[in-house]
């Protein structure tokens, strides 16, 4: 070989070496600042994205419909979260939630329980917990209000954007002209804070605890004979909050409590919270065309145009829609709190049947729902 010859080969090699260096260098400083910026979250010990874990759970058509899975290791594998009954009366309870009023397949019950198929109709039976035998509620009985089993996404669409829901924090409120017809109503899906996202009832974005390696307890609603829910959540550095519920014949009246348990003052306390309307019958429509938004009243109007579904939040600072999930959203803020303080906010929802929407905001406000 040449010695010129032998002078390029080396020049092309050292040209190479350098290159490789610089993408090496442009590798990491891309990865770096990815994990900056929280792009990079541990969904599943595969390490999916948002996108491919939802697709996991749920097909890839991502459309909410029950898990593919038949037991509880199966689910596991997937990363679905499901709750075992703890109890006969709890068992109990959930059937009766999932099959009277909710009316979930087996497949799904098993991705809300973690029961195998057989185990189901075990139960079924000694229960006797039917389709076609649900209790009769009376005339004047409040809105139904039952705590959301999980099991069945309550989006339609952007999945990928709430992986894992949790059940406590969602409860379903039926509509009063379809008993098989209900919203899903997520108090508190999100808080935010000066600490950053400081509460989040999926997995999506990383919240303060996520970034820590915390995983938060799960909790379940309070379940009254009156139907009232409520519920209470301490996090880790002493901010606790809690929601209670409380349905009546013609509205669902909410209430959300924060308080500062830290030892330094909070601010910019932002709340988001949901009403999805996959299952209400005539709402599901994926479109922002549908939605008045009048603060403090969000509404959402069916097909038909004869009927809405409204809510509204006392210190309401944003009214919004999302077309893809469908939901639609009051959300309020809390003032700022000093350590030791604590502020309490309300919350309205109902159900219209008529055309002229602006009146009936008109007659809520009336209510004073505000001061209940």
């Amino acid at each position: 070989m040449s010695e010129r010859h032998e002078q390029k080969r080396r020049q092309l090699f050292s040209a190479v070496g350098v290159l490789a260096g610089v993408l090496a260098v442009l590798a990491l400083f891309y990865f770096m600042h990815a994990g900056m910026e929280g792009r990079i979250r541990l969904h599943s010990r595969n390490n999916l994205t948002g996108l491919e874990k939802a697709m996991q759970i749920y097909g890839k058509d991502y459309d909410g419909k029950a898990p593919a899975a038949q037991d509880a290791s199966e689910l596991k594998r997937i990363g679905v979260n499901y709750r075992v009954p703890r109890t006969d009366s709890d068992l109990r309870h959930w059937l009766g939630n999932m099959v009277w009023y909710h009316r979930f397949s087996d497949a799904e019950i098993t991705a809300a329980t973690g029961l195998t198929q057989k185990e189901i109709e075990t139960v079924k039976r000694r229960v006797d917990i039917r389709l076609d035998n649900r209790p009769k509620r009376a005339e004047d009985a409040p809105l139904l209000v039952l705590p959301y089993p999980g099991g069945r996404h309550p989006r339609i669409g952007f999945l990928e954007g709430a992986i894992d829901p949790q059940r406590e924090t969602k409860f379903s409120v039926f509509t009063p002209w379809d008993a098989n017809s209900y919203v899903v109503v997520d108090v508190p899906e999100a808080i935010w804070s000066n600490l950053g996202l400081t509460y989040l009832a999926h997995t999506h974005i990383d919240t303060i605890w996520a970034k820590q390696g915390i995983e938060l307890e799960k909790l379940e609603w309070n379940r009254h004979e009156d139907g009232r829910l409520d519920i209470e959540r301490r996090l880790p550095n002493g901010i606790s909050f809690g929601v209670k519920v409380k349905p009546t014949k013609d509205a669902v009246l909410m209430e959300m409590r924060l308080t500062n348990g830290t030892g330094e003052k909070l601010s910019d306390l932002r709340i988001q919270n949901c009403v999805m309307t996959k299952m209400a019958k005539g709402f599901e429509q994926q479109t922002s065309e549908n939605k008045v938004l009048k603060d403090p009243y969000a509404a959402c109007r069916s097909g038909d145009g004869k009927r809405w579904i409204i809510t509204a939040w006392q210190g309401c600072h944003r009214t919004w829609a999302n077309e893809k999930c469908p939901c639609f959203h009051s959300d309020p803020k809390f003032p700022d709190l000093e350590p030791g303080q604590e502020a309490t906010l309300k919350g309205w929802l109902s159900f219209y049947e008529g055309q002229d929407i602006e009146a009936e905001f008109a007659r809520i406000e009336a209510v004073g729902w505000r001061k209940e």
